[in-house]
Formats: structure tokens, sequence, C-alpha cells
């Protein structure tokens, strides 16, 4: 069985960024855009991309080649921050971050201690990311270990690379949806022990902010960071003014709210912090000289109020960015429509986001935020063949602006303006086909 070769060859248009980069005007050079393209997939990974005259002499004679000769094939999106039990309740109305979690998240939340339910709402979960050409995520789950199984098995099923965890949270919230340190502690090490690094599988130790994890819970975070420094950290930072200052009034003993995390070991090159729209000087520095991760999410701090996110700054003080959703307090899945928003965050601050910038935070950047770039975010040899087909036309407005669209760039700019889960003709997870729309030729 082990000596068969699942091989898939795609010919059509490709788009994606070569390599990393470390400021945002050096992304031109790195894009690669292959007018009449060929990738073949062995066994997931990326065997060939280049040119379809260079390569299709290397397609067997019993291997189909899909041919998109309309659409435009990019990497797959990666969303670097996305609550999986708040999708039943996106676009709640009308409060910022504290009181929508106790007028909405925590009572929702409190369904996901029953399995069964736990697991229809984490299929239907993945089948939307997928459907928005989504084939990375970093997810919190609830604080129940049904949820965080429900959710690993789903996207298990679609050999989808996912990184989630339990939410750690002892205080502050309601006590039937509250662990204690130690539960926490033991709940997370045995998820760690059956999911971290089994098929595509990551685990993320997750408090679900400062507030509503005592020292002592930080504290066992931190000891499970040290017992397993392969895991994530995923958690959330500075998103909104009263929630600094609460911070400031729970550990006065520390210098901000990033020093909260650092005292307790959970900065590093795996940690990623959600949002960050106010971090003060002193925090950028040790977000740079720990080699944090921050996750954009442009449609959740609109919706909340929380404020814009200084995304040149992060340029400045050369700190990884990855983009999210942050659904539910993010109005989409999809992750043009998060970029649509995240180019009015920059035009809010009179900076710009160009298209293919803009490209890069979806995917490559997203996948060096995660660790993850030299295995996802471009058709680079090797890597896990996770892309997207996307039709640039799909409405009848879309296709006049697509009309005239001057060059590529151009035509990238206008679908991520105008574009949402219409525009996903086609969702390939490991060289294999899981989503198709039913109208894409």
């Amino acid at each position: 069985m082990s000596s068969v070769v699942a091989m898939t060859a795609i010919r059509g248009r490709f788009l994606d960024i070569k390599n990393t980069v470390a400021q945002a005007r050096e992304i031109h050079d790195q894009v690669r855009y292959v007018e009449d393209g060929l990738l073949i997939t062995k066994n997931g990974q990326i065997d060939y991309f280049g040119s379809w005259q260079a390569g299709q002499h290397l397609i067997g004679p019993d291997v189909k080649v899909e041919h998109y000769p309309e659409q435009l094939i990019v990497p797959g999106f990666i969303d670097t921050h996305i609550h999986f039990p708040q999708t039943e309740m996106i676009g709640a109305y009308g409060e910022q971050l504290l009181e929508w979690l106790n007028t909405y998240t925590f009572p929702t939340e409190l369904q996901f201690k029953d399995a069964q339910y736990s697991k229809q709402i984490a299929q239907f979960f993945i089948q939307e990311l997928l459907k928005n050409g989504t084939t990375t995520a970093l997810v919190f789950a609830t604080v129940h270990p049904e949820s965080v199984n429900a959710l690993f098995e789903a996207a298990t099923a679609q050999n989808m690379r996912i990184i989630a965890g339990k939410v750690l949270m002892d205080r502050h919230a309601p006590e039937n949806l509250c662990d204690t340190a130690q539960t926490g502690y033991e709940y997370s090490k045995t998820l760690i022990e059956k999911w971290h690094g089994k098929g595509r599988n990551l685990y993320a130790i997750t408090p679900r902010f400062a507030p509503t994890s005592t020292q002592e819970q930080l504290s066992k975070a931190g000891q499970l960071k040290a017992e397993y420094p392969d895991v994530y950290v995923h958690t959330h930072l500075s998103e909104n003014k009263n929630e600094i200052a609460w911070v400031k009034e729970l550990f006065p003993e520390q210098n901000g709210y990033l020093d909260v995390y650092h005292h307790f070991g959970l900065t590093g090159s795996k940690s990623v912090f959600a949002h960050c729209v106010h971090l003060e000087q002193h925090e950028w520095q040790c977000m740079h000289d720990t080699d944090s991760a921050i996750a954009f999410c442009p449609t959740s701090n609109l919706f909340l109020g929380s404020g814009l996110f200084p995304l040149h700054t992060a340029w400045d003080k050369q700190v990884k960015v990855g983009l999210g959703s942050d659904v539910g307090a993010g109005t989409s899945f999809n992750q043009l429509q998060t970029l649509n928003e995240a180019y009015k965050v920059q035009q809010l601050q009179g900076n710009k986001l160009s298209a293919f910038e803009a490209l890069y935070h979806a995917t490559l950047g997203s996948a060096k935020a995660l660790s993850l770039e030299d295995k996802l975010g471009n058709f680079n040899l090797g890597k896990e063949a996770d892309f997207v087909v996307l039709d640039l036309n799909a409405t009848a407005l879309q296709r006049l602006r697509q009309s005239r669209a001057k060059n590529i760039e151009d035509a990238l700019f206008a679908l991520i303006t105008m574009g949402d889960d219409r525009n996903i003709a086609a969702t390939y997870v490991f060289g294999e086909c899981v989503y198709r729309q039913s109208s894409a030729k």
C-alpha cells in the first residue's frame, strides 16, 4: 500500500510569493506569476512547479490533468486566529469586547460540553473554512476537551493542517465554563499527547486572555510550554483599551499586558497573540526580541470598535504578522473579505496595502507567523500541496471590472476588494480536491 503514489496534476494561471521578506517593499521582487503553469503533487507534496511546456512530460499516462484556464490558482489561505465555537454567533449586535464576551460568547460556549454538539459545529466549521479557501487555521476551541477532540477529528477527516487547543480559564467567567489551574494543565497535557504532531494536527496552549486566568494557571501554562517546547501558544493581547486597563489592575507587578505572558514563559517563536492593536513601545520590542507573532484581525477590530492595527509599525519593528478572521467577532470566514477590511484599516492610518502584500499576509506571511514557512505558503518544491482555485469573474460586476484590469496586480486587487466565497472555485488540501463549487467548470 505504501508504494502507491498519489499524483495530482493542475494546469492554469499561478500566483505566489517565492520567499519571506523583511520589509513590505521587498515583496514585489518575490512575486511569481506563471501564465500557463503546471503543478504536480505526489503524496500531498509539491513535486514539480513551473511552466506547462517544461513540465508536461512529467505527467504519468494515467493521471488526469485538471485544467483551470480562466481561473487564478494561489496557495491556500492561512487563518492565524479564529474561534470555532463562535461560528453560530457571528454578527452579534452592539457590544465592545468585554460586554460582548459576557453577553454572547460565554453563553454560546457553554453548549460545547456536549460532545455531539461539538462534533456538529466542528464539521460545519471545517467545511466553511474549505468553502472559503482556507486550508490552515490556528483555532480557539472552548474550555471543554470535547470541543478540541471534535475539531481535530473533523480536520483529520479532510487531512487538513489545524492548530488548536483547549481554552484555559479559571476566573472571571461563568463557573461552569471554568477549569482550575490543575485540571487545565492535566486536560491540556492529555490533549497534547493525543493530537500534537499526529497527522497534520498541531496543538496550542490556549489561555483565553490574561484576565480569565489566575497567576497559578498562567504558571501552569508556562510549565506546559517548558515540557512541550514544540507546541504553540495562542491567546489575545491588547485588543481593547478597557481590557488593557483591567490587566494592569489584575497584574500590577508586571510591566504591562505582554509582560504578563512573558513573565510566565509564554512568548516565543511559536506564540501567536491576536490583535495587538494598542501595544506600547517596550511591548513591540519584546515581541521582536522573542520572535513572537501577531494575528491581525481587521474585521473583528472594526466590528467591536477596538481600534486600527498599525501594520506599518510591525514591519518597522520586524515583528511577524499573520492574517486572522477572528470569527465570530470577525464578520467573515473569507480571507478576501478580511483583506478588503485590512486595506481600509491601513487607509485610515494614511498607509497603503498593496495587492501583493495582501496576498503575502494571507499565505506565506501567515505561514511565517506560524513558523510553518518551510511547509506552507507558496508553490516551492517539497511543500504541502494546499492551494485555492479562484474565479475572478463570479459576478457580473466582477466580470466588468476584471475586463478593465491592467495587469495581474490590478486583477488581484479588484478580487480582494470585491471577492467573497463565490470566488472560491475549488480548494485543494494535501493535493486532493476537498471543495468544489457546484457551478465551477
